[in-house]
């Protein structure tokens, strides 16, 4: 079998990521990203509507009987930070949303709310410090998200933010903000426009993932699939070890190719799909690799578990420096993803679910 689908990644394609990563879509204000995905998919306008969540739902019915019927996942919200106070002066106290390191954040760049307005998350200069304070990690409620005094009128408590990282290409690499999980959504839109027509394709563009897969959950109750795959985009630690030139222990690696999840800290992978994926790469000649167990999770840890169980997999897009202000991905892995999922879905039928092996 020879996949016929051949993804490319041309200036059309790095326009649509480059406004889905430049989005300010922090959980639970997923808006920015919620209009690009209406945007590209007025064919489907038809068949997609938001649900109370916010998560973008979209049924594309395939052709012939018997069909599965597959959910494929993609959240749309990132980690980010909320005002949640007023101090004067344009100086805002703030909580993170979702998993944000603290040592990522002192001096860097932002924006806020839905007018992006610029901003620094602010400390105390060096200067100014003394030993004991350099020493120890500054903590979040030490710091402040500077708007300057005229931005303070154009942003208001509750309003989000997030690291003012534009996409860029660096030579084979992307380099950009919300990669997790805006190669997701970008793959999840041009799976849509090209899917197959041997399944139904329900696509869920989710909501809340960062804090606890929480729109995942209601999208897969709304479609009862037969099938649940989260796309998504996973930590590389492939950076050499301090005593090592060698890193033998990495759980994924860029230039490794799709990353296909064994066990997470809230999933284990259904058998029968991960053995579809890994001998459906092995047939077109797409290099993969094993997620190593680890911490962690994807939407396919809500999708499993709702109504009387989901066989779910997730696929990742391999990434350093997740969670941060810029991560990096290798195009190639992000186009093999791609590739992979759709020559995937391209072969299934329901054979897949009469095995044991689960």
């Amino acid at each position: 079998m020879t996949n016929k689908y051949s993804p490319e990644f041309g200036q059309e394609e790095l326009d649509l990521l480059s406004r889905l990563s430049n989005a300010l879509s922090v959980s639970g204000d997923e808006q920015e990203v919620r209009e690009i995905v209406y945007a590209e998919l007025q064919e489907f306008k038809d068949s997609m509507h938001t649900d109370a969540m916010g998560n973008v739902l979209v049924h594309r019915e395939g052709s012939g009987p018997d069909r599965l019927r597959v959910l494929v996942d993609a959240h749309m919200d990132e980690v980010g930070m909320m005002l949640t106070r007023e101090d004067g002066d344009g100086l805002f106290e703030f909580v993170v949303v979702g998993g944000i390191d603290p040592r990522q954040l002192v001096g860097k760049p932002v924006i806020v709310g839905r007018q992006h307005v610029p901003g620094v998350i602010g400390a105390k200069a060096i200067h100014l410090t003394t030993k004991e304070e350099r020493e120890q990690v500054l903590k979040v409620n030490a710091l402040r998200i500077d708007v300057g005094l005229g931005g303070s009128k154009m942003v208001e408590i509750g309003d989000r933010a997030t690291f003012a990282t534009t996409l860029q290409v660096l030579g084979p690499s992307l380099r950009g903000k919300a990669l997790d999980d805006r190669l997701g959504v970008f793959n999840l839109i041009q799976l849509l426009k090209n899917a197959p027509d041997n399944i139904d394709l329900l696509a869920a563009f989710t909501v809340q993932e960062e804090l606890g897969l929480r729109g995942a959950k209601v999208a897969a109750y709304h479609f009862n699939p037969d099938i649940g795959i989260a796309m998504d985009s996973t930590p590389a630690n492939d950076l050499p070890h301090f005593d090592s030139e060698v890193n033998t222990t990495h759980n994924t690696k860029l230039d490794g190719g799709p990353a296909i999840y064994l066990m997470d800290g809230a999933t284990i992978g259904d058998r029968r799909l991960i053995k579809w994926l890994s001998e459906t790469a092995e047939a077109e000649g797409i290099p993969w690799q094993y997620r190593q167990p680890g911490k962690g999770g994807t939407d396919a840890g809500a999708i499993h578990k709702t109504r009387a169980g989901v066989p779910s997999v997730s696929v990742s897009v391999p990434q350093r420096y997740l969670h941060s202000p810029a991560g990096m991905v290798r195009i190639d892995d992000e186009l093999n993803t791609l590739k992979l999922m759709h020559a995937a879905l391209s072969r299934l039928d329901k054979s897949i679910l009469k095995s044991q092996e689960n």
